[in-house]
C-alpha cells in the first residue's frame, strides 16, 4: 500500500469527536484511516455503521488479512488489537494494554514501524493516557502528531496526557479534524511526488555517457 495511513484514537467522549472527523473528510481523501475506540469486549461495536452514515467514506470491521485501501475506515472490533502489516490489516487478540483490548498504543506503534514518515497520529477525547506512547512513536519514525484541543473534548485527559509527552504538530477542536487531515494527506503526497527522479529519456542516457 503506497499512500498514508491516519490512525486514530478515541475513549470516553470519543464518539462526538470521531463523529464530527468524519463528517469533514473529502471523499477522494489520500489515505487510509484506522479507529481505535475503548469498548468493552462484550459488547457489540456499531461504530462502522454509525461512521459509514455521517461521512462519505465506508467503515468496516476488517477481517484479518485484509487488503488495505485508501479511502475506507478501518475499525477495531471489540476484543481484538488493530495493527497492520505487508499492506493488510490484521486482528490480535493478545494481551491488554493500558487495561484495554484494543489499545491505542499497539495500532500506533504497528503504523509507525509499517509506514514511518507516511503515518498521522490522532488523539482525541479520551480517560488515562491510551495512546500518548504510541503517538510519540509515531513522531520518533517522521510522522505526524495531531491532538484534539482539551478545551474543546468532552474528556480532556487523553488528550492532554498526549500533549504532555509530545510535541504535536497541530491542536485543533474536532470540527477542524476533517479539513485538516484532507489538507495534510494532499500536502505530503504532492511533495512525496516532488521528491521522486524524473525519469530521463534515452536519448538523454547516452548523451550523459558521451565524453
Amino acid at each position: 500500500m503506497d499512500g498514508y495511513v491516519i490512525v486514530i484514537g478515541a475513549s470516553a467522549g470519543g464518539l462526538q469527536a470521531l463523529n464530527q472527523l468524519t463528517a469533514g473528510l473529502h471523499r477522494d481523501l489520500a489515505a487510509s484511516l484506522f479507529v481505535v475506540m475503548h469498548i468493552p469486549p462484550w459488547h457489540r461495536s456499531e461504530l462502522p455503521q454509525i461512521l459509514s452514515g455521517i461521512g462519505s467514506l465506508p467503515a468496516i470491521h476488517p477481517n484479518n488479512g485484509q487488503p488495505i485501501e485508501p479511502g475506507h475506515i478501518y475499525v477495531a472490533p471489540p476484543d481484538y488489537h488493530l495493527l497492520m502489516q505487508d499492506s493488510r490489516a490484521q486482528l490480535w487478540r493478545g494481551p491488554k494494554e493500558n487495561r484495554h483490548r484494543p489499545a491505542i498504543n499497539v495500532l500506533f506503534r504497528s503504523a509507525a514501524e509499517t509506514y514511518g514518515e507516511r503515518v498521522i497520529g490522532v488523539i482525541l477525547s479520551g480517560t488515562l493516557d491510551d495512546g500518548a506512547a504510541g503517538l510519540w512513536w509515531i513522531k520518533r519514525h517522521g510522522g505526524i502528531a495531531v491532538v484534539q484541543d482539551p478545551a474543546d473534548a468532552q474528556f480532556s485527559e487523553m488528550p492532554r496526557e498526549a500533549l504532555k509527552h509530545v510535541q504535536a504538530d497541530h491542536i485543533v477542536p474536532a470540527r477542524d479534524m476533517g479539513p485538516l487531515l484532507t489538507a495534510l494527506t494532499r500536502e505530503r503526497t504532492t511533495q512525496r511526488r516532488m521528491r521522486q527522479p524524473t525519469p530521463r529519456s534515452g536519448v538523454e542516457r547516452l548523451d550523459r555517457g558521451r565524453p
